[in-house]
């Protein structure tokens, strides 16, 4: 056999093996599962709960019950205002998540915060979100209705406004079946007890889940550089 063939034959045989290699490398990074971080409140945190009764935990659980590999990371803050939370941010982002729920602006309506203050300090955590490339969904938050008919319209406007504009899901209210009834809540009447809890995970389901298919729709579909 002549040095030029034996010399083929042995690039030829290198060169199978890098492939397998690399097949079985995007494998493997394909295998991870997907990291979902709630940036939020103390609805996020889990205020007055067991660390396993918090709403990431529990919404982690009930997406692996599916048998969706996710990994959903607790990044609430019990007290923080859009403010806090866009401070945050950045923080965050080291954990390299794929998506990033944000959860916030409940509190900045207990302060009777301008809601013009809160769009400005959302829509510069989206515009952050943006430019890291990361997949976001806001959640929204409605205002105290004590707080009367102008703070509420401007309050609860800006959440569809920002998913507009930033063309983001939106789950309108994250207390959806939960605010206002005694059952589900704790001994203050804004914190879900952990059934309050279970409520929020099953009514939040449909719409993660929805996105979660879109996500890795796009994720498929983006081309390789």
């Amino acid at each position: 056999m002549s040095f030029a063939k034996g010399y083929g034959r042995f690039t030829a045989a290198v060169n199978s093996l890098l492939l397998v290699l690399l097949c079985l490398s995007a494998g493997a990074a394909r295998a991870e599962p997907v990291k979902i971080a709630m940036l939020g409140d103390s609805l996020t945190a889990g205020y007055g709960l067991k660390p396993d009764q918090a709403l990431p935990v529990r919404l982690q659980a009930a997406l692996k019950a599916e048998g969706r590999d996710v990994t959903v990371l607790n990044h609430g803050v019990s007290g923080d205002t859009s403010a806090g939370g866009l401070d945050r941010v950045d923080w965050m982002l080291g954990d390299k998540p794929d998506i990033v729920m944000v959860e916030l602006g409940a509190n900045d309506a207990l302060r009777a915060i301008d809601p013009a203050t809160t769009e400005r300090n959302l829509d510069a955590l989206l515009a952050k979100l943006k430019a890291a490339k990361v997949t976001t969904w806001l959640i929204g938050m409605m205002a105290p209705r004590n707080l009367g008919p102008e703070y509420v319209k401007a309050f609860d406007g800006l959440y569809p406004r920002l998913a507009e504009k930033y063309q983001v899901p939106l789950y309108p209210f994250i207390l959806d079946g939960v605010a206002q009834d005694a059952a589900l809540n704790q001994g203050d009447g804004m914190h879900p007890n952990p059934d309050g809890v279970e409520v929020v995970v099953k009514r939040l389901l449909p719409f993660v889940n929805k996105n979660l298919a879109d996500h890795a729709a796009s994720v498929h579909s983006t081309p390789r550089p």
